[in-house]
């Protein structure tokens, strides 16, 4: 895909322990789990009918 192999996948995981820790990882994967979620949601949604999406707009004054 990148190029990317077994030891630089490694060096980069090991990056991002150091720079976040452990505690952190958990906290930041849940949100990215989340906001993919939400994308796949609006994908979908848009895709399905047009029409669900402007009646889920707030109305503007």
């Amino acid at each position: 895909m990148f190029g990317l192999g077994t030891p630089e996948i490694m060096i980069i995981m090991i990056a991002i322990l150091l720079l976040f820790g452990a505690k952190k990882i958990p906290e930041l994967m849940k949100g990215l789990g989340s906001g993919i979620k939400e994308f796949k949601k609006a994908s979908t949604l848009e895709s399905e009918d047009p029409q669900k999406l402007n009646e889920n707009q707030p109305k503007s004054n």
